[in-house]
């Protein structure tokens, strides 16, 4: 049975995140490399762990965090859906089973939050541990005074953590921002629409998504 590893391991899948996160450099775009998607498939097996989701799926949201961004070496728009295509050939040349291929490429296919749906609770962990992956190391303009507001936002948060309370049934989303480089409003302009699919998804796994930002619960 394919694992983690295997995918991890796939020179093959390695180079199209390479490639992948080479476009979005070049179009002005956060980091989307091996740091992102690292973190994301861990946060996605931190969140089924947490909620004792068996093993396998907990493996399967591993394998679609590591894979979820690699449509964007074919183009920014519409990568869910041919990030899930590119993933479906690859595990099928490696040999993973059939029902597994289906969960992870429907994961990948819907984590976008402009198409997407947490139509399992796969992707359900995958939605909230992409989009609530938002820190300052991601920022790659050199001049602050050139930053966008995507910038702004990402460099300003000085710390981030995802905390499951299972027995409130809650998971927050808890920032530490430095108001001097982007506010709280600039972060709900353009986040708004990522945390209510995080909303969405945390309903999926029986939970509230809730967010603080420097002690201040927000929602």
């Amino acid at each position: 049975m394919l694992n983690f590893q295997d995918v991890k391991n796939n020179d093959k899948i390695n180079t199209y995140i390479n490639k992948a996160d080479e476009v979005l450099l070049a179009i002005g775009y956060t980091e989307h490399s091996f740091a992102h998607v690292t973190k994301v498939s861990d946060t996605a097996a931190y969140i089924l762990t947490a909620l004792n989701y068996p093993k396998r799926e907990i493996e399967l949201a591993k394998i679609a965090g590591y894979l979820h961004d690699i449509g964007n070496m074919v183009n920014r728009d519409m990568h869910s859906q041919t990030g899930a295509m590119i993933a479906y050939n690859v595990l099928s040349d490696i040999g993973m089973d059939a029902i597994d291929i289906a969960d992870v490429v429907s994961a990948i296919g819907n984590h976008d939050e402009s198409t997407g749906a947490p139509v399992n609770v796969i992707t359900a962990a995958l939605i909230i541990a992409d989009k609530t992956d938002v820190r300052r190391s991601r920022v790659r303009n050199p001049k602050p005074t050139n930053f966008d507001i995507h910038d702004r936002v990402n460099y300003s948060v000085e710390s981030s953590s995802l905390i499951i309370n299972s027995e409130n049934n809650e998971i927050m989303l808890d920032l530490k921002l430095d108001n001097t480089i982007g506010s709280v409003m600039d972060y709900f302009e353009i986040f708004l629409g990522r945390m209510d699919m995080c909303r969405k998804a945390a309903e999926k796994l029986g939970l509230k998504f809730t967010m603080s930002a420097n002690g201040q619960r927000l929602i």
